[in-house]
């Protein structure tokens, strides 16, 4: 068995008696961004709920370096940002990283997270406030925040930009590549392919339920001909 941070093995998953994944063969390799790209639908969080076992494949395997994906020890090395991104309200900015960081045996350190913050664009002020004063761009901040200072070796981001303005979105990449250089990986899933094309190291396009091309994402272009990740994506899916 692999040692990568995630395999996923002939994985095939059904809703209802129709294949909505269908021998699905990924590896993750150390220390880079993957992304997987698909249209609405396509299966994109199906695949991400299974490697975070909140459902279960009808056959085929996942594994978290070289553990399955169900035990402990991988799940130690995991750290996931869901699409939908909401805090408990009741809690401060502040005390919602407290306690994410617990939950991975992390020392807290305010003047870490007062420094990450402003490093997102998020008025550190804020961190003292409780979340049902959030806008949707600052519970987005936050939730990477909490998600990236585990210490995990592996990310799983669903729509990790979703909310966020340019300048935003331009700090979150940055802080992206700032971890992936620091020998973690990263595998998320976006609509914003301009975004995609800038950060991933390797892209993956599901479609009709497969994994239709994984590669580079200027190798991508050059398949199709086009400078755009966009438009190459919607050219070879065609």
């Amino acid at each position: 068995m692999s040692n990568s941070p995630l395999v996923i093995e002939n994985l095939s998953i059904e809703y209802s008696g129709k294949n909505v994944i269908k021998d699905v063969n990924l590896e993750v390799k150390s220390g880079e961004i993957f992304g997987l790209m698909g249209l609405n639908g396509a299966g994109k969080t199906t695949i991400i709920k299974t490697i975070l076992g909140l459902r279960e494949q009808d056959s085929g395997s996942i594994s978290i370096f070289g553990r399955d994906k169900a035990s402990k020890a991988s799940k130690a090395k995991l750290s996931y940002l869901p699409e939908k991104f909401e805090p408990p309200w009741f809690l401060s900015g502040m005390e919602f990283l407290r306690f994410s960081l617990q939950l991975y045996g992390r020392k807290f350190d305010e003047n870490e997270m007062i420094k990450t913050a402003r490093s997102l664009a998020l008025d550190s002020d804020v961190l003292y406030h409780r979340m049902n004063t959030y806008s949707k761009g600052m519970r987005q901040k936050l939730g990477l925040m909490s998600t990236m200072l585990t210490g995990c070796s592996l990310f799983i981001l669903d729509e990790p930009m979703s909310g966020l303005d340019p300048f935003a979105r331009s700090m979150v990449k940055k802080m992206i590549n700032d971890m992936k250089h620091e020998d973690r990986t990263i595998f998320l899933s976006s609509h914003i392919l301009a975004d995609m094309d800038e950060i991933c190291d390797r892209v993956a396009v599901l479609h009709n339920a497969r994994i239709m091309y994984v590669g580079s994402p200027q190798d991508l272009k050059n398949k199709v001909n086009v400078d755009n990740l966009e438009q190459a994506f919607l050219d070879f899916i065609e």
